[in-house]
């Protein structure tokens, strides 16, 4: 079972369309089926409409889904029943901290680590909120609740082979639900890769670094792990990944098989030789790379 998850922020770009076709293809490859999940729990950043802007781009160039899409948005009471799950283990924890709280936590003890723009949470929170009101909720990065030794993973991607990240040091206890009341991105995929069955992943090269954060979530929860697939991102003249937030163009649909195929050359598909978008889909499958 494979899916497609786009973030309705605006229509799908080329990058975007790279990430459904790769996914579609992957699906039908292991003879699959293949879903579409709305991600839209951030819903301040998703403009009315654009969800059925983006299934019809999908639909423009038959990329179906072979069941009703779902939409994160509608999902609440299960990430809650997660979250509830989590703090009943001890695995979660509420936070107070804001991010000058965590700034200076962090130059306090002369750590100016960063990732990704991002400072490493330091756990100030973990023991306690030393009678301040909570503002989020968070999840420990310990290898287990006694200790608090490193938590390292280790996982398989089928395009970029093993990888290894050591949990408690790169990322530090991350957020679940944000102090604005919305779910964080982490715990909604795993919930939702759980309750869809979706036993493949596959999506841009730049969400790998997720993954570590999604494994051990899906541990704490009890979840079955998906294999992962990272694929090539698309490029903008800059050198950039091509995104939304880099102005990325709305995709041109203009010729949706000439779509088709710049998104099968993207993903290193040989130039096919078909006139039907249903006779190039069909070859590509054929042709996908990676069918182990």
């Amino acid at each position: 079972m494979g899916r497609f998850a786009p973030s309705p922020t605006g229509p799908l770009h080329d990058g975007s369309l790279v990430a459904a076709l790769a996914s579609w293809l992957d699906a039908r490859a292991h003879g699959g089926r293949w879903l579409i999940r709305i991600e839209d729990v951030d819903g301040p950043r998703c403009p009315p409409g654009t969800d059925t802007v983006v299934l019809s781009q999908l639909a423009q160039v038959r990329l179906l889904p072979d069941e009703p899409p779902i939409w994160q948005s509608r999902r609440g009471a299960a990430y809650q029943a997660a979250l509830d799950h989590l703090v009943g283990s001890g695995w979660a924890y509420p936070c107070a901290c804001s991010r000058k709280d965590i700034a200076e936590a962090i130059a306090a003890r002369g750590d100016e680590r960063a990732r990704h723009g991002e400072l490493v949470y330091p756990g100030t929170c973990r023991h306690g909120l030393a009678g301040r009101p909570a503002r989020a909720w968070r999840l420990r990065t310990t290898a287990t609740l006694s200790d608090e030794r490193d938590r390292r993973i280790d996982w398989t991607d089928r395009r970029l082979g093993p990888q290894s990240q050591d949990l408690t040091l790169d990322v530090g206890d991350f957020v679940l639900r944000r102090a604005d009341g919305l779910w964080a991105y982490q715990l909604a995929v795993v919930v939702d890769d759980a309750w869809q069955q979706v036993t493949d992943v596959v999506r841009g090269e730049d969400l790998a670094d997720n993954t570590p954060r999604q494994v051990h979530l899906l541990e704490r929860l009890g979840l079955p792990c998906p294999r992962y697939l990272h694929t090539p991102l698309v490029l903008g003249d800059n050198g950039e990944k091509l995104s939304k937030q880099n102005g990325a163009q709305a995709l041109d649909l203009s010729d949706p098989l000439a779509a088709l195929q710049r998104a099968g050359a993207s993903l290193g598909l040989p130039r096919l030789s078909a006139d039907a978008i249903g006779d190039w889909l069909g070859q590509a499958v054929k042709a996908w790379p990676f069918r182990s």
